[in-house]
């Protein structure tokens, strides 16, 4: 699709645009037809079990780490709206660049995710990959502010570079992060705490437009370093939480991110 959507903003007319929402009808109706064909599973009851221990709401820990966590998900509006407004309105840059970025961010999440969370099996391991997700992310921040000022080309060169370090800051949040939602979370509660957990998201990418857009092409570069900053201050506060509240014993977790983009 981001490769679909950088042809059509190269060629730039009409019939591009259209044909590029046509085909996107068309793939949603091929998923609906597949979705369709998969057999029908009839529900199965299951004993209602009343639910012991403090909702997931009163553990104060918890709700510090989702809160920080959802500082560290603006990634997400960063990369699929903030950034491509900065390119169009800031850059020289082609318009194709945006959707060349994209698939440079899936790509690398789905060749390098799982190789990058093999290391962080526990409480030390994830803290330590958010912190260090966290200098990569500042990095990042930094670059792509030098986009702005100078040629295509040194727009071009600087954005991919951006891209590649904001990846990979990416895919070391998410392993850490993703290994965190689950050691900190009692065994017996893990649904309701995970649910909890998720709205991280929501709020990142309800919010976080609003918050990128007004930082970023309202305040340029000091915009950029605040968000780095922000971001950097938010991976080192993750771990004196996390290991505050991680006195529950639980069996080691292998994380498995999804794409999240």
């Amino acid at each position: 699709g981001a490769g679909l959507g950088g042809l059509a903003l190269q060629a730039g007319t009409r019939g591009a645009y259209l044909g590029v929402f046509a085909l996107d009808v068309v793939s949603f109706a091929v998923c609906a037809g597949v979705l369709l064909r998969l057999p029908a599973v009839a529900p199965v009851a299951a004993e209602r079990k009343r639910p012991g221990g403090r909702p997931v709401l009163r553990d104060r820990r918890y709700v510090a780490v989702t809160l920080l966590n959802t500082v560290l998900l603006l990634r997400m509006p960063l990369l699929s709206l903030a950034l491509p407004l900065w390119i169009a309105e800031r850059t020289d840059a082609p318009a194709w660049l945006v959707s060349a970025l994209f698939v440079l961010n899936t790509g690398a999440v789905m060749l390098f995710q799982v190789r990058m969370a093999r290391g962080v099996t526990g409480l030390a391991s994830a803290t330590r990959a958010v912190r260090r997700s966290g200098w990569v992310m500042l990095a990042a921040c930094a670059v792509f502010a030098l986009s702005a000022g100078g040629s295509a080309w040194w727009a071009a060169g600087a954005l991919v570079v951006g891209a590649v370090l904001q990846v990979v800051a990416e895919m070391g949040q998410s392993a850490g992060s993703w290994q965190l939602s689950f050691d900190l979370a009692p065994a017996d509660r893990v649904g309701e705490y995970q649910g909890f957990f998720g709205t991280g998201v929501t709020v990142a990418r309800t919010l976080g437009p609003l918050v990128l857009t007004a930082l970023l092409l309202g305040w340029g570069t000091a915009g950029w370093l605040l968000l780095g900053g922000a971001t950097l201050v938010a991976s080192y506060a993750m771990g004196p939480v996390a290991r505050r509240r991680g006195t529950v014993a639980r069996p080691e977790v292998r994380p498995q991110p999804v794409l999240a983009n």
